[in-house]
């Protein structure tokens, strides 16, 4: 990946960039974070894992 995840180090990252696409962007997650991309009849959305005491 690039300049920007490695600079997250252990933390997270979401990158976005715009593109020709329904939304009109695309987005990659790096990182143990709660978000969780999702395709959702072409939309690119993003789902919460749920905690992990509530599992």
């Amino acid at each position: 990946m690039g300049t920007g995840i490695s600079m997250a180090e252990d933390g997270n990252a979401v990158m976005a960039w715009a593109t020709n696409t329904e939304s009109g962007f695309d987005f990659i997650t790096y990182g143990q974070n709660r978000r969780e991309p999702v395709d959702f009849d072409g939309l690119r959305l993003v789902t919460f894992l749920p905690l992990e005491n509530e599992s």
